[in-house]
Formats: C-alpha cells, structure tokens, sequence
C-alpha cells in the first residue's frame, strides 16, 4: 500500500511536472502556478467540507503555512527551468531534492532494511545518471544553459524540504495540510500580481490544462502524506522522487526530446532501485 501511493506520486508528478513546463513555454510561470494551483484549491475547499476536516486540530498550520512558502518559490523556478531548459536534464536534477527527507528520515531514526538501503541507493544514482551529459549549453542555442540549472537546484532543496513539511503537517490532517498549503501560495501570488510584481494570465483555452495540472499536482502530495503516514519517510521520499523518469518520456514521446544513454541507464537504474525498495518493505 505504502509502496503503490509513493509510486503513484511519482507518477503523478512526472505528468503534472511535464504539463506545467508545456504550458510555461507560453505562459508566465507565475501564472501556470497560480491558476494551476487555485483550481486545485477548489477541489480541496469541497474534500474539506464533505471530510469534516475543518474540524482537524490546527498541528498542521506551521508545517502547510512553511511548505506554501517553500512551495511556491520551488515551483515556479522548476516550472521556468522546464520552459528554459531541456525537461530530461532539469526533471531529474529538481528530484535530488530527495536528499533532504532522507536525511531528515534517518535523523528521525529511520532504519531502512538492507535491501531498501541498497534500493535508495540505486535510486538516487539513477537520478543523477538520469541527469545526462547534457549539462553545458546547447550549441544550436535551441535550450540549456546555466539558468534552467541553477533553477532546478534551486526547486530540488525546495521541493526536498516541503516534502518533509507535508509529512510532519499530515501527521494531523493531510487534507487541511494541503489546503491552507494552497490558499497560502495562491494569495501570495494574488498579492504580488496585484502589486504588478508577477504576471498572471491565461487564455481560456488554458483552463483545462491548468486544471490537471493542479488535479496531478494536489494528488501527488496527497498520496505522498498519506504513504509518510504509514511507512518510512526516507523510502516514502526516494518512491516519491522518481517523477523525472516520467517527465523525461513524455518529453521524448510529445515534444521529441533526445535522451542520451546515460539517461537511458539512470531511469533503468531508477526503476531497479524501486524493486529492491518494495521487495525490502
């Protein structure tokens, strides 16, 4: 159970992380975060209410008021990097944000069995293999360059830390976790575009996108909250940050991205280091 809904993440993410950069080609990143995330907020308001969640004990506020901080910032640098840069390299460099729970985990007494340690370990060299020769600017001038990276490590500690937020926060409510996370990050925006700090804008043709986008996006941290519930926060995270595999097939699939050997061998890597994880659990 704990192994599918990290997994399921994962998945989710991939393909939300892969619409968002689609729709930050044309859009402003600020903007795809925004609306993506305020159509998720309308979700969350009915699951609330229809759960009684409203009623939860207020242990989640800090952690979810954090994670929206955190959050925010994490998501539209990584949403601009996909735009900018190539999404097979930027995908798996934001997912070596996976470091921060784990380290977090095992401080916290986690103690991963021998095959689940060789699984996380497997795991997040895959990443890195993953990550691709391809770090030096493209020579066509097509995409690349240093920017998308310095964003996706920016995104990759952001990302690491509220995945360790939404944890702690679901330990008392993972549905109120999430939506004050939400309120939060979209005020903060509402704020700063009213201030005509950022841009916010979308066509209605948008809607639809920017709507999965959020659906995949909420999703994703909800399976995640609910599996550091119930099993290992480390593995819970490493299951979790294997997104980029899904990201980069898609970019091949859709938008015919190369991906390089190496690549090939990091999301294989990856996918292995899963297997030990479960038979280990």
């Amino acid at each position: 159970m704990t192994t599918g809904l990290a997994l399921l993440a994962s998945l989710l993410w991939g393909t939300a992380d892969f619409l968002g950069g689609t729709a930050a080609r044309r859009l402003p990143a600020t903007g795809v975060v925004a609306i993506s995330q305020g159509m998720a907020l309308l979700g969350l308001l009915v699951v609330a209410g229809a759960t009684g969640a409203y009623d939860d004990p207020i242990g989640y506020l800090g952690w979810a008021l954090a994670a929206a901080v955190v959050g925010l910032i994490a998501l539209t640098g990584f949403y601009a990097a996909l735009a900018d840069g190539t999404m097979g390299v930027v995908a798996p460099i934001a997912a070596l944000g996976v470091a921060v729970p784990v380290a977090v985990g095992v401080a916290q007494g986690d103690r991963p069995s021998g095959w689940q340690g060789a699984g996380l370990v497997i795991a997040v060299v895959g990443v890195v293999l993953a990550s691709g020769p391809e770090l030096r600017t493209d020579p066509a001038g097509s995409r690349g360059g240093r920017r998308p990276l310095l964003l996706a490590v920016v995104a990759a500690i952001g990302f690491g830390t509220v995945l360790v937020c939404v944890s702690h926060g679901a330990r008392t409510s993972t549905v109120m976790t999430l939506l004050v996370m939400r309120a939060s990050s979209v005020g903060i925006l509402v704020v700063l575009a009213s201030a005509g700090q950022v841009q916010i804008r979308a066509k209605r043709s948008d809607l639809l996108l920017l709507a999965a986008i959020g659906a995949g996006d909420v999703g994703a941290n909800a399976a995640m909250a609910v599996a550091s519930t119930r099993g290992l926060l480390s593995v819970v995270a490493v299951l979790s940050s294997l997104y980029p595999a899904v990201t980069v097939l898609l970019a091949r699939s859709v938008h015919e991205e190369r991906m390089q050997r190496m690549q090939a061998l990091g999301v294989a890597g990856a996918l292995a280091g899963v297997v030990l994880i479960a038979s280990g659990g």
